[in-house]
């Protein structure tokens, strides 16, 4: 089994491709400790090494986070924790895993046509270019024209994570629905 591995814009996150499926066609997982990991076996066994503070599942890829350490003592370590892994046979997920759902999105009745567009152009022009850098960012509000979107992987404290909202994810917006004036992340 071959994991290649990619930088990402976040210096504290780490791309892993297993080349094969991670979650498929399932909505992504974000673990930000231990105790989110339970429903996930391949989140659990790496946050048993020490530095690594957040781990991100996608459909084909593993972005892990780390805290103290330097990424060339961590990685060899990640990497034998994601073969050991694929290797035990065991699922990604068991159960259902803590994951952001959409349940707490915020807007108003009478918003739901822009808020349906949004989420439209996220999904289709936004959420594909940003998994390819290990993260992924979804909806969680509109309200007086300002859009709040969740930045999860390694979009979230990303140094550059402020440029992408300002000048890639809220120009995008604003040419396509006039009433979007500002994008916050939450």
């Amino acid at each position: 089994m071959l994991i290649q591995t990619e930088a990402t814009p976040n210096p504290a996150t780490l791309k892993f491709l297993p080349g094969q499926p991670v979650l498929g066609d399932e909505e992504a997982i974000e673990f930000k400790d231990p105790a989110d990991s339970e429903g996930s076996p391949l989140a659990a066994r790496l946050f048993e090494i020490d530095g690594v503070t957040g781990v991100f599942l996608g459909s084909d890829f593993i972005s892990v986070t780390k805290g103290e350490g330097e990424w060339q003592h961590l990685k060899p370590a990640i990497l034998g924790a994601i073969m050991e892994h694929y290797l035990s046979g065991e699922e990604i997920t068991v159960g259902p895993a803590r994951q952001y759902d959409g349940v707490n999105e915020s807007y108003a009745p009478e918003d739901e046509e822009t808020v349906k567009t949004i989420k439209e152009l996220l999904d289709t022009r936004v959420r594909p270019a940003v998994a390819q850098d290990g993260g992924d960012i979804t909806f969680q509000g509109y309200r007086d024209g300002i859009v709040y979107l969740h930045m999860r992987g390694a979009c979230s404290g990303c140094p550059s994570s402020t440029a992408t909202l300002r000048h890639g994810i809220e120009n995008l917006l604003r040419h396509f629905i006039p009433e979007v004036q500002e994008v916050q992340p939450i």
